[in-house]
């Protein structure tokens, strides 16, 4: 019989306590007096007499290529086990069929387990205000929309490696303007600057340009300028992870999974994601990161005692640019291109480029702004700028790089096609770009809404026909009376005689 570690313990205890073979196994639920016998005989537990199995239940499929799968396996460490097996089954098909798959998995599993070598997480102490990691976590998969538009936007992140006291603002981008703006709003919530700041390899921090080599294994990519002016400004100084290596960001990478769960959670308790403007929604998550902090705020005390107070005010939130505008009438920031007012071409202005949207100025006065664009070889360019130039030179239209941006809503789009049915070419793209022209000067939703009617009609129109419904019926003359003021006093020393009129 088959007896378990405390059943025997119980056995053992019973014999020497004096009782019979049959009295101690009928105290520890054993049949036979045998197996009482058989363990006081081996003076060992069940578990130590086990022996490992030495032999196989069934024959090794693998066994004829293996020493060729452990070579492949030493010389590539990244293989994955079901690409080597579709090579298998290509090299021999006769030999090997689909379901083997997860036996090789298995005997590789096995194999990494005793042949390869990792790299051990090293914890480690840290010291109170010693350090703060930054880094940036993506929210755009927990759903949030802004007047029920989806919000693609990233979180830049800032953590006490002591007390893991937490902060950090709201970003469209892992940039180095979103970075200096975290790290300036999470110094200036808590007062006081640590010594040291730390990110990972990223090019928000750090920056190569293409005209320098490459730098080598052991080299670091040089700081960005923007970013080493915020560490000596504040003195901290800047460090970064190596290359490939996020437990060196332990901190901050286990902090942004806590701070996405809870977001969620506090999503789900309010019960609604939609949030009418990004300042309630930036309000909403400042009120989940302090919810997170009441916890910290012992060690965050002897971190405030280690770290100097902040005694400097935040740094500007922009990158200035100063470029010349194009005979386009547009301006490229980095690698995206936008409009200006076609006053300006030929005329150098400057661009104050923030995280959300971009000013541009001339002789220190405020021309423009518009939405920054995220991502690379993007357009924004605002018909209203552009669209008296096609009035006058309208063969230009039709060719135009840049036409999509042309037709601000879908029944633009579709009138267009439609006249270039009606009338010819030329005469097509003179009538919309006159309708483009109603749309600039008068609200563009209304001469939408009037394509969209004539459209429903079906009978050919032109810009005359838009023109006509936009003005609408006259509307009557209201003629304004001036009210009067009487003096009542004189009327009064009138009827006494002591005055005339």
């Amino acid at each position: 019989m088959t007896c378990t570690d405390a059943q025997v313990r119980q056995i053992m205890k019973e014999r020497t306590q004096g009782k019979t073979q049959q009295q101690a196994a009928l105290k520890a639920n054993v049949k036979s007096t045998k197996t009482v016998r058989k363990y006081e005989k081996s003076g060992k537990l069940p578990s130590e007499q086990k022996k490992a199995r030495q032999w196989r239940t069934r024959t090794d499929p693998f066994a004829e290529d293996w020493s060729q799968i452990e070579q492949m396996l030493t010389a590539l460490p990244g293989l994955e086990v079901k690409a080597l097996f579709d090579w298998l089954c290509e090299q021999h098909p006769e030999r090997y069929q689909a379901g083997q798959v997860r036996t090789l998995q298995r005997r590789v599993n096995d194999w990494r387990a005793l042949n390869r070598e990792q790299i051990a997480s090293l914890a480690q102490v840290h010291q109170p205000g010693d350090l703060m990691e930054v880094d940036g976590t993506w929210l755009t998969e927990l759903d949030v929309t802004i007047a029920g538009e989806a919000f693609h936007h990233i979180l830049i992140h800032c953590v006490l490696t002591y007390s893991n006291w937490e902060w950090g603002c709201l970003a469209q981008s892992e940039s180095v303007l979103a970075l200096r703006g975290g790290i300036q709003r999470t110094l200036h919530k808590l007062g006081y600057v640590p010594h040291r700041c730390q990110t990972d390899n990223s090019t928000a921090a750090t920056y190569l340009l293409k005209s320098k080599p490459q730098p080598s294994a052991e080299q670091r990519r040089p700081y960005h300028p923007l970013y080493q002016e915020l560490m000596s400004y504040y003195g901290m100084e800047p460090c970064v992870t190596h290359v490939r290596a996020p437990d060196e960001n332990g901190d901050i990478e286990a902090a942004n999974g806590g701070v996405k769960r809870a977001i969620k959670q506090q999503l789900l308790l309010r019960g609604s994601r939609d949030f009418p403007t990004v300042e309630a929604y930036a309000h909403f998550i400042d009120e989940v990161m302090e919810r997170r902090n009441r916890t910290k705020l012992e060690r965050l005390t002897e971190e405030c005692a280690a770290m100097r107070p902040l005694a400097k005010p935040p740094l500007t939130a922009y990158r200035e640019r100063r470029i010349k505008v194009s005979a386009g009438s547009l301006i490229r920031i980095q690698t995206n291109t936008y409009s200006v007012p076609t006053s300006l071409i030929g005329y150098e202005v400057v661009v104050h480029q923030h995280e959300w949207h971009l000013e541009v100025y001339y002789q220190q006065k405020l021309v423009q702004t518009m939405p920054r664009l995220v991502g690379r070889f993007q357009e924004d360019i605002n018909y209203r700028h552009l669209v008296g130039t096609l009035l006058r030179k309208p063969g230009g239209f039709r060719n135009y790089r840049y036409q999509q941006a042309l037709f601000p809503l879908p029944v633009f789009r579709q009138t267009w096609d439609q006249l270039n049915v009606w009338y010819s070419e030329r005469k097509a793209d003179l009538v919309y770009l006159r309708i483009l022209n109603l749309a600039a000067k008068h609200l563009e939703c209304e001469v939408a809404a009037a394509c969209t009617l004539l459209l429903e009609q079906g009978e050919h129109f032109d810009d005359s026909h838009l023109e006509k419904l936009m003005v609408g019926p006259s509307r009557p003359t209201v003629m304004m009376s001036i009210p009067v003021q009487v003096d009542l006093r004189r009327y009064d020393a009138l009827l006494s005689g002591g005055a005339r009129c």
